[in-house]
């Protein structure tokens, strides 16, 4: 148990938009939202999964939609009371703790925010250990949990609850609300007891997120490596394509951002080229038309001088980035885990390899 305050909240955004893997929204807009609370009601109280009592109900906290409609909507004043009280309505006890759904710029702050504003603590776990484009991608769907009842809300006030035969039904009806409400809301899903949360949570993705934050904002400190070389340690990446963004495709659609991102290679990769296409987060990496990296595994783009992470929303023409591959949580790379999230789920017509594999000419 510790406290959540502004200078820790400036590190978990930044390690989270890395975890993000191009997704979960800008960090700046989440951070302004986390800040914002934590500077009106107090620091939050983070616990760990195992001092969550196995009979507590504990609830993620999360918005649902196009992250770049976020950015204009903002977040109302009473979303998080409305979710709060629609839930311990519904299961007729008091919520015991938030937590966050993903690590994401966006959606690894709203539960801090959420917290802060309702007093009450935040576990220290997730259901990705990165973020993915749709609610039923989680590994609570793996331990057979249910993401209904699932409460939501807009800015306006608009609210609804869900009850759903298979979680996949409840992205759909979700999805299409979302978009009748303006492309983004708060929603509350996957309510869990305890003890469903220490088996099949991430666990202590806040603190990852932190440390990630942290070492990346000292990654010029080091006088025995390169700063890259530095960033690939910290983060134990592997080193895909370096190059300057010269195209960059991208549309709303049905809720997502979809787009793909061309780089023309710099440095050791001149006169090479390569593409990152992406649905909210990144899915594929291809360098000369080979792919070296797939969803599971995290893909994400930083920034070559400063390392901070790149989301979709603000891939440029021009930029100049380094494609970097993660390792993703044991349990994606399980059978079940790539029904969920592999490639082929998302059109990707190949075969899930891990990145390791794939990436053997990559550098660590």
């Amino acid at each position: 148990m510790r406290k959540i305050g502004i200078p820790e909240i400036e590190d978990i955004a930044l390690g989270a938009a890395l975890l993000g893997a191009g997704g979960g929204g800008d960090p700046y807009i989440g951070k302004l939202v986390a800040v914002g609370a934590v500077q009106e009601h107090g620091p939050v109280t983070l616990i760990e999964p195992e001092e969550v009592p196995d009979d507590a109900l504990v609830v993620p906290i999360a918005m649902m939609g196009a992250p770049t409609v976020l950015a204009e909507k903002a977040v109302g004043r009473d979303e998080y009371q409305t979710l709060y009280d629609t839930v311990s309505t519904f299961y007729g006890k008091p919520i015991y703790a938030f937590m966050p759904i993903e690590a994401g710029g966006v959606n690894s702050m709203l539960p801090i925010a959420a917290a802060a504003k309702l007093g009450l603590p935040l576990v220290d776990c997730d259901g990705m250990g990165r973020a993915f484009p749709e609610l039923q991608m989680v590994t609570f769907t793996i331990g057979g949990g249910s993401a209904t009842p699932m409460a939501l809300v807009d800015e306006k006030g608009n609210s609804a609850i869900f009850r759903t035969i298979t979680n996949k039904w409840t992205e759909d009806l979700a999805r299409a609300v979302t978009m009748a409400c303006g492309g983004s809301v708060s929603v509350s899903l996957f309510a869990m007891d305890g003890a469903f949360m220490k088996k099949y949570g991430v666990h202590g993705i806040v603190t990852r997120s932190e440390r990630l934050g942290s070492a990346i904002r000292r990654v010029k400190e080091s006088a025995d490596v390169t700063p890259e070389e530095k960033f690939l340690e910290i983060t134990e990446g592997f080193k895909l394509f370096k190059g300057k963004i010269g195209d960059v495709l991208r549309e709303v659609r049905g809720g997502f951002n979809f787009g793909k991102v061309v780089l023309e290679g710099i440095g050791e990769y001149k006169g090479k080229t390569a593409y990152v296409e992406f649905q909210n987060e990144n899915l594929t990496a291809a360098v000369e038309g080979e792919i070296l990296a797939t969803t599971p595994d995290l893909i994400c783009l930083v920034d070559t001088e400063t390392f901070i992470p790149i989301p979709t929303d603000a891939l440029k023409y021009g930029k100049r980035a380094m494609v970097v591959g993660l390792k993703c949580f044991p349990l994606w790379r399980t059978e079940a885990g790539l029904e969920l999230v592999g490639p082929r789920y998302f059109g990707v017509d190949t075969d899930y390899i891990p990145l390791e594999e794939r990436s053997k000419g990559g550098q660590r």
